[in-house]
């Protein structure tokens, strides 16, 4: 299978349930606003969130996966050896997992102390904030057993039911808005309404994904844990990827330490805005990192550096042609979107405002949070996890500072444009060491495909903020209206971007015989020309 199709699949799935996660936020806004209980939620649900982006999606799936694809693929074990490791890992941390989810149940306020101490100056807020993180975060074990499950099956090409998982985290959550709807409760009780939505999510999640690898033909047994040196190396590798796959998910931790002593609402703000920076950033970035870490793993097992630089190479284009011209077309169209979907009931136009500009400063740095998943395959695929904590390190220690610098001046806004700028340095520091071990380089034909996709995405964006001043009154007039404003934006920038790209040669044009290739796909080796 190819990685345009594996991409396509992943990215395909996770479109949708970004569209339902889109239609959550849209409600929450309008039911909740920026007010107390908004960022008492906001706070409970970022806690178990973060972990999970930064451990069960970030550290324990890049240690992972490539350790059980080996297994899978090595001659003369194969099954047998992949499913004994699989086994262990997952009679160890079952335990580890919820030992940990518990530690952090009881130790909840002090942990709400150190990220928003400022909560206790509102009557309320602090309590209200405790009580439901101690809610939300049994959710954390059930989703990294999910992460487990999903890396099996994603070290046998098989994405979907990974992919997919997130639509019934979304459905759970929709579900817990429409509970608080339907029988009119206040603000309190829809956020513990909301809150109770989490934990049932992972036990959706959880029941789906395991009905999904006993599809796959995967048995899976829990036994008395023991540390196996398969075991040993595994922790070993997932404590620095920990903190070298999660800058982004880190430096969201400290984001919120800063938002937590700003004015109420603000963390509610950011975290919204940061919703539609994520739509693009889940569908390309997630996607292919999902998609070239086992592919990663199984050339450079094979000895072929030149197959695996191919390889990050095609996803290096696929990343850069997405996400460029999404963030151009965000950074214009933030304020039409904003007021389209999100302004209404409890969510004031001033509001809007605020996010808005929120959203301009979080996606100058889109491209790199997605290239950033993109390179650490590079480093994680290879058993190296040393270098992207250096450059994870680097690059929160700038965050920290940037803060320190704008929050005063700038508030929410400048916390945000902080965050893009610490991510644009991470990806940076990782290209070049990537660049002078010889691993991956821009080479002509790739950064000149990129520097058109610039040129195209300008281009599309000179074309947009026209007809968005010439249609602005139209995003908040009727629903009518706002459909038809943001079609209008959405198909012209898309047109505009694709004639231009096309003209000026802004990537490989073999790619779309491969987009077009439904079945019978050749190996992946045969799928990358034009390098």
């Amino acid at each position: 299978m190819s990685l345009i199709k594996n991409v396509g699949t992943i990215g395909g799935l996770t479109a949708v349930s970004r569209v339902f996660g889109f239609a959550r936020d849209m409600l929450f806004a309008r039911l909740f606003g920026a007010g107390l209980a908004a960022d008492a939620f906001q706070l409970a649900f970022t806690l178990p969130n973060t972990f999970r982006r930064l451990f069960a999606e970030g550290a324990f799936s890049v240690a992972f996966v490539p350790m059980y694809t080996r297994k899978l693929h090595a001659e003369g074990e194969g099954e047998a050896a992949a499913a004994h490791f699989a086994n262990d890992v997952l009679s160890v941390f079952v335990w580890v997992l919820f030992g940990f989810s518990l530690l952090c149940i009881a130790g909840m306020e002090g942990i709400v102390w150190l990220l928003a101490r400022e909560y206790q100056h509102v009557p309320g807020k602090f309590e209200l904030s405790v009580t439901l993180a101690r809610i939300t975060f049994p959710y954390l074990a059930l989703v990294s057993v999910v992460a487990l499950l999903s890396g099996m099956l994603n070290a046998r090409t098989k994405f979907g039911p990974g992919a997919f998982a997130p639509v019934l985290f979304n459905l759970a959550l929709i579900g817990g808005l429409l509970w608080g709807w339907w029988f009119d409760y206040t603000d309190v009780l829809k956020a513990y309404s909301q809150s109770w939505a989490l934990p049932l999510a992972g036990v959706l999640q959880l029941i789906y994904l395991w009905w999904s690898v006993r599809r796959a033909g995967i048995h899976l047994r829990l036994h008395w844990p023991k540390l196996t040196p398969d075991t040993k190396l595994l922790l070993w590798r997932i404590f620095p990827a920990t903190f070298g796959a999660g800058i982004y998910q880190i430096s969201q931790l400290v984001d919120t330490f800063f938002a937590t002593s700003l004015p109420q609402g603000s963390l509610t703000l950011l975290k919204m805005g940061d919703r539609l920076n994520q739509m693009p950033l889940g569908i390309v970035g997630i996607a292919l990192g999902t998609a070239i870490l086992p592919s990663l793993a199984r050339h450079i097992a094979g000895g072929d550096q030149q197959g695996a630089a191919k390889l990050q190479g095609r996803a290096i284009e696929l990343a850069t042609l997405l996400t460029i011209p999404a963030a151009f077309a965000l950074a214009v169209c933030a304020p039409a979107f904003v007021q389209a979907f999100f302004v209404g009931g409890k969510f004031r136009p001033e509001d809007g405002l605020i996010m808005s500009d929120i959203v301009v400063a979080l996606v100058c740095g889109l491209p790199s949070y997605v290239l950033v998943k993109v390179l650490e395959p590079g480093y994680f695929s290879r058993g190296d996890t040393r270098t992207p904590v250096m450059t994870a390190a680097t690059a929160l220690s700038f965050n920290i500072f940037l803060n320190l610098m704008v929050v005063r001046q700038f508030g929410i806004v400048g916390l945000a444009g902080a965050t893009a700028a610490s991510a644009s340095l991470n990806c940076v520091l990782l290209y070049i060491n990537l660049h002078r071990r010889g691993h991956f380089r821009f080479d002509w034909p790739l950064l000149s495909r990129v520097l058109r996709q610039i040129a195209a995405a300008l281009v599309m964006a000179a074309a947009l903020y026209y007809l968005l001043q010439a249609t602005l009154p139209w995003y908040s007039g009727t629903v009518l209206q706002k459909g038809m404003g943001i079609v209008m934006l959405v198909s012209s920038g898309f047109v505009i971007y694709a004639l231009v790209a096309w003209a000026i040669g802004a990537f490989d044009k073999q790619d779309l015989a491969l987009l077009a290739r439904r079945r019978n796909s050749p190996p992946i080796d045969d799928e990358i020309p034009g390098f």
